[in-house]
Order: structure tokens, then C-alpha cells, then sequence
């Protein structure tokens, strides 16, 4: 039997590097509008939890991104299916990724995904011509590697 996952990302700033993921991707922020108010209301969690971000009240140390055509509970704003959910930590980035994230635009798209991602905050770590692989390695506005192929 497949088990259902998502993929958790230790990070400084849960809502920027969640929009930075959703943009590479093409990938939705999640919208916990309404749970995050029926919890307020309920008097569950307190206003110190949240934070503004584009408009909205949102978790201040967490933000998930999810896949635009998995189903999202509509109660929770919570995505059902391909999900990334990056969480504050207090401690930094410290050693290289043992995990990382391969992105694959093509050969003929590579560069320009590169120029884009790069645009966004990216860095270029390096480039691969290897026999066997060419892609480019990058970082992440926090440092996270992953490649471009």
C-alpha cells in the first residue's frame, strides 16, 4: 500500500520561502483563512501565532504550498495531495542538503529557468557537463540546494 506524504522543509522565514517554492514550482500557497479564523474564534490560538503576509493573516512560523491540481479540504485550506510545508526553525542551515529537489525544465529550457529562478532569488552554485549529466546546481533565497536539469 503507497502511503500519502508531503515534504517538510526546516527553514528561517516559513511564508518567503514558501512563496519563493510556489513561484519555482508553479505551485499554490496554501489558504488557512478559515480554519485560522474558526480556531481564533474558538479561542484555540492566539493572535501572537500569526503574522501578515500578502494581504492575509497567516501561521507565522509555518506555510505549505500544494500541487493547483490536487483537491484542498475546503474547511482547512489544508491541500490533499503533492504538498510542501516549510516550518521556522531557530537553528540555520549548517551543512549541505543530504535531500535535495531536482527540477527538470530540459535541455532547451534550462538556461532560461535558471535566469528565472536566479531573478527570484536563486543563487548559481555551479554548473554540471559531466558524461551523463548536464545541470546547474543552485540555492535557495536560505541556502537549500537543488538542480536545475
Amino acid at each position: 500500500m503507497a502511503l500519502h506524504w508531503k515534504l517538510v522543509i526546516d527553514c528561517a522565514d516559513a511564508n518567503a520561502l514558501a512563496r519563493f517554492w510556489a513561484r519555482a514550482l508553479g505551485y499554490e500557497p496554501e489558504d488557512n483563512s478559515v480554519l485560522i479564523e474558526q480556531l481564533l474564534a474558538g479561542g484555540m490560538i492566539t493572535e501572537d501565532l500569526l503574522v501578515e503576509f500578502e494581504g492575509r493573516r497567516v501561521w507565522r512560523d509555518l506555510a505549505a504550498i500544494r500541487h493547483p491540481e490536487d483537491p484542498v479540504d475546503p474547511e482547512t485550506g489544508i491541500g490533499l495531495g503533492r504538498r510542501w510545508l516549510f516550518q521556522a526553525v531557530p537553528e540555520p542551515k549548517s551543512v549541505k542538503n543530504r535531500l535535495h529537489v531536482d527540477l527538470h525544465a530540459g535541455p532547451e529550457r534550462r538556461e532560461a529557468e535558471v535566469a528565472r529562478l536566479a531573478e527570484m532569488g536563486a543563487a548559481v552554485l555551479r554548473r554540471v557537463d559531466e558524461p551523463g549529466t548536464v545541470h546547474v546546481v543552485m540555492a535557495d533565497p536560505e541556502g537549500n540546494e537543488f538542480c536545475v536539469q
